[in-house]
């Protein structure tokens, strides 16, 4: 078991006794709205949100454009050595 999963299996069981243990009811206002809830109900709504809103900020970003990559696949069958002699001395100058 990787340290990651530990930690999330540690993290899981406190907020589940955290929740557990506030099962009475109380009042929220919720958009101008006061109402008696239970507080084991807001509890698992802000943490199912909290779950949610990780895994879409966390989620891998799409790969990087390559311009690399593109430019050798339309360049595939050209000659590589484009320079010419002139510019071949220019460059092996010191």
């Amino acid at each position: 078991m990787s340290i990651k999963n530990i930690f999330a299996l540690v993290l899981v069981v406190l907020i589940t006794i955290v929740i557990m243990q506030n099962t009475d009811e109380a009042w929220f206002t919720i958009l101008f709205v006061k109402k008696s809830i239970s507080k084991l109900a807001v509890m698992t709504a802000i943490a199912l949100a909290a779950f949610i809103l990780g895994v879409l900020v966390g989620r891998p970003k799409n790969k990087k454009y390559n311009i690399s990559e593109h430019y050798d696949e339309l360049h595939a069958g050209e000659d590589k050595n484009t320079l010419s002699d002139e510019d071949r001395d220019y460059i092996s100058r010191d």
